[in-house]
C-alpha cells in the first residue's frame, strides 16, 4: 500500500491516519476489529444446541447475547495483536495492509478504543451472568498473553488458540445454565487445533523461506512436523465425536442412538478442509473457506440441521 509520510515523521507512520487509502478513522478502526470473522464465536451456541435449549425464547436471546460479546471482545483481541506486531506485519506482504501495520491507525487509538469496547464489553458480560463474566474474563487475559509471550512458543501457541475455542463453548453453556458434556469440550479443542495447525501450515508454505521473518515461531516448525500433529489430531477429532456420538451417556441424555448418522457430515467437512489446505493452498483464514468454499458452507449447515431434526425430533424421528 502506498502511503506518503511528512519528511521529519518516522518510516512507517502515517502522517494523516484515518486518511489513508480515503477511509475515515471509524472504518479503519472497524476493518481492525475483523467483523468477518465472526463464525469462530458460533462456538458460543454448542451449549444452546446440546443442551436442548434451542428453542427456548429465553435462552436464546442470553446465547446470542453472549455470541455479540465475544465478537466484541474478539475484535479487542485482534486490535491488541495488531498493535504488538505492527513492525513484523509491515514486512508480510499481506497484514502490511492492515490499518495499523500501514499506519492508517494510529496505534494509541486504537489502543483507547480496545481498552474502552473491552471494558464496555466485560461490564456487560458480567451483568448477563457472573459465570459467564468470570469465562469472558478468562478468555480475553488468555489471548492477551498469546499476543505477548505465549505466541512464541512452540506448541503453546496453537494450543492457546484452541483454549480460546474451549472458553468460548464453556461461556456459551455458562450463560444459560446447561452442563457440557466433557467429550464435546474435547472435539472443540481437537477441532480447534486441527484450524490452528492448518493455520500455520498455510503461514508456512505461503511465505516460503522467509516465514521466520514474519512470524518467529514459525522458524519451530516445518511442513512435515505440522502434517504429522494435523494428522494425529484428525484422527483424534474422528474418534473423539464418534465416541460422543455413541456413548451411553450421550444416548440416555438425548433419548436417541441416531447422532452417528450425523458422522458423514463430520467426516467430509474435515476431508474437505484437508483438500482446500493442501489443494487449494487454503487455511489461512477458517472463517473465509467457511463461507466462501460452497461444499464446505453446505456440509456444514447440513450437519447442523441433521443434529436439529434428531435431537428435538420436530417430524417425530
Amino acid at each position: 500500500m502506498a502511503r506518503h509520510t511528512h519528511p521529519h515523521e518516522p518510516a512507517g507512520e502515517a502522517s494523516t491516519p484515518g486518511r489513508v487509502s480515503g477511509r475515515s478513522t471509524l472504518t479503519h478502526l472497524l476493518v481492525s476489529l475483523r467483523p468477518e470473522q465472526w463464525t469462530k464465536n458460533l462456538v458460543v451456541f454448542a451449549g444452546l444446541l446440546f443442551g436442548l435449549k434451542l428453542f427456548d425464547p429465553h435462552a436464546v436471546a442470553q446465547a446470542t447475547a453472549a455470541a455479540g460479546i465475544f465478537c466484541v471482545l474478539s475484535g479487542v483481541v485482534y486490535l491488541v495483536n495488531d498493535i504488538v506486531d505492527r513492525e513484523a506485519d509491515r514486512r508480510h506482504p499481506i497484514k502490511s495492509h492492515r490499518p495499523i501495520a500501514s499506519g492508517a491507525l494510529s496505534p494509541a487509538l486504537a489502543a483507547a478504543a480496545a481498552v474502552t469496547l473491552g471494558t464496555m464489553a466485560l461490564a456487560l458480560a458480567f451483568w448477563l451472568s457472573p459465570g459467564f463474566g468470570s469465562v469472558a474474563l478468562a478468555y480475553v487475559l488468555l489471548q492477551s498473553a498469546y499476543s505477548w509471550p505465549l505466541k512464541h512458543m512452540v506448541i503453546i501457541d496453537v494450543l492457546t488458540i484452541a483454549a480460546g475455542f474451549v472458553l468460548r463453548a464453556v461461556a456459551g453453556a455458562v450463560v444459560i445454565q446447561v452442563p457440557i458434556s466433557h467429550w464435546l469440550l474435547v472435539v472443540t479443542i481437537l477441532l480447534a487445533l486441527f484450524l490452528a495447525l492448518s493455520k500455520r501450515r498455510h503461514e508456512l508454505v505461503s511465505l516460503a523461506g522467509n516465514a521466520d521473518q514474519h512470524r518467529r515461531i514459525l522458524a519451530e516448525y516445518s511442513p512435515y512436523l505440522l502434517d504429522q500433529m494435523i494428522g494425529v489430531v484428525t484422527a483424534s477429532t474422528v474418534i473423539a465425536y464418534t465416541f460422543y456420538c455413541i456413548s451411553p451417556e450421550t444416548v440416555q441424555k438425548f433419548g436417541t442412538d441416531y447422532l452417528g448418522l450425523t458422522m458423514p457430515f463430520a467426516l467430509y467437512g474435515i476431508f474437505r478442509y484437508l483438500y482446500l489446505v493442501h489443494q487449494r493452498e487454503g487455511g489461512g483464514s477458517p472463517a473465509e473457506m467457511l463461507l466462501n468454499d460452497r461444499p464446505l458452507l453446505v456440509c456444514v449447515a447440513l450437519w447442523a440441521l441433521a443434529v436439529v431434526i434428531i435431537l428435538y425430533r420436530p417430524f417425530g424421528v
